[in-house]
């Protein structure tokens, strides 16, 4: 019932009396009409969106082609590229490696990453910036990963090797006192992905891939460039609008910052991924031992605000957004033209996540984004 009151909420203005019944069935028609109108104004190639209740995959919409020239349409199989939706996958594995004994949230990650005892830290000693600064984005460390370079075709898309990143560390700057603030960054994720290598002697791939992906069951996910079994499923993107667009094809490699934006996953493992973090997963099965329920919750309490009007904050890893007096969990994606965002609403065991093929899809991600927390918000107000 949840379900169809989220999906009417979804496509009426608030200001509309709440209906006597429900009709799921039409109700989603109307959301899928409107994700293709936001889609076709934006000039997205290929779009997926799923809305996920408890354990299911509630609803589905398709838009367009995974791949254009080969007429492949979009489904729940669909492998798209999810950039910094990969910073929440790496936070969950720093909070495994904290239940589990083998660091603190306020370690200074020096004792992690040693190389970084070479970075200018204006602001005092550079052991006071801890693991709980980089999952907060509060650390100082600027927002690029690759501050130089980048305007050439011979030039990496991110750079390929942990001694690049070092290399550029004696010419690095704290920008500002530690947790003073909230300033988005790309290389403190790095640091912590380096971390996550030190302390389990495993490449983070091969770690993410034993500790959150397997016990998940999120089989059709990968970082990085695709295997073999799967490039059938695996999303061009695009870059420019419509039929305009110059196909990038289908793979990229980020180099030394995966853990910062290397995931690739089919819609229908994200759609299990949303399962988790509501807390849906089976008793007794893998994915109830990826994270204790409590370390998972404590992700979502606000730390620090993001933007001036205090309506969202950062958490551990995770953007917190208030709507409608209901807290939402989030994080949204942007590479390589490929764009994405999920939700979490843990308020009502509802979430939702979307990607999109083409670099023109910011303003259709923004609004079907947008509609999706008002609706669960109306939803709760309603229930």
């Amino acid at each position: 019932m949840l379900a169809a009151v989220v999906l009417v909420a979804f496509a009426a203005s608030p200001q509309e009396p709440r209906p006597s019944t429900f009709d799921f069935t039409m109700s989603w028609k109307d959301v899928e009409a409107q994700f293709h109108r936001e889609c076709d104004a934006a000039g997205v190639v290929g779009a997926g969106l799923v809305f996920v209740k408890g354990r299911n995959v509630e609803a589905f919409a398709g838009h367009g082609y995974a791949d254009r020239a080969g007429k492949r349409v979009v489904d729940l199989d669909t492998n798209f590229h999810w950039a910094s939706c990969t910073k929440t996958f790496t936070a969950i594995a720093v909070l495994q490696l904290r239940d589990r004994g083998l660091l603190k949230l306020e370690q200074p990650i020096v004792e992690l990453v040693p190389e970084l005892r070479d970075v200018r830290d204006p602001f005092g000693p550079i052991t006071a910036i801890t693991v709980q600064h980089l999952l907060t984005h509060s650390a100082g460390f600027r927002g690029a990963t690759w501050p130089w370079g980048g305007d050439q075709d011979w030039h990496p898309h991110e750079p390929t090797q942990w001694s690049q990143l070092v290399a550029m560390l004696p010419y690095t700057t704290v920008e500002f006192a530690p947790g003073s603030k909230f300033s988005y960054s790309n290389p403190g994720i790095v640091f912590l992905g380096r971390a996550i290598e030190r302390l389990t002697g495993d490449e983070y791939e091969v770690h993410m891939e034993k500790n959150v992906l397997r016990p998940l069951g999120m089989t059709r996910t990968y970082f990085d460039t695709t295997p073999w079994h799967l490039q059938r499923f695996r999303s061009h993107s695009y870059d420019g609008k419509g039929d305009a667009a110059k196909d990038l094809g289908p793979d990229f490699d980020t180099g030394i910052t995966v853990s910062n934006g290397g995931l690739n996953a089919s819609l229908a493992d994200m759609a299990k991924y949303l399962s988790f973090l509501l807390g849906a997963v089976p008793e007794g099965s893998d994915a109830a031992g990826v994270l204790a329920r409590a370390s998972l919750e404590s992700m979502w309490q606000p730390v620090l605000p993001t933007r001036p009007d205090g309506k969202e904050h950062i958490g551990l890893g995770f953007f917190v957004q208030e709507h409608g007096g209901t807290r939402f969990a989030t994080h949204t994606g942007g590479q390589r033209s490929f764009v994405s965002f999920f939700y979490v609403h843990p308020a009502s065991g509802t979430a939702a996540c979307a990607a999109f093929n083409t670099g023109t899809a910011g303003p259709a991600m923004a609004k079907v984004r947008s509609l999706c927390m008002q609706a669960l918000s109306l939803a709760m107000r309603r229930n």
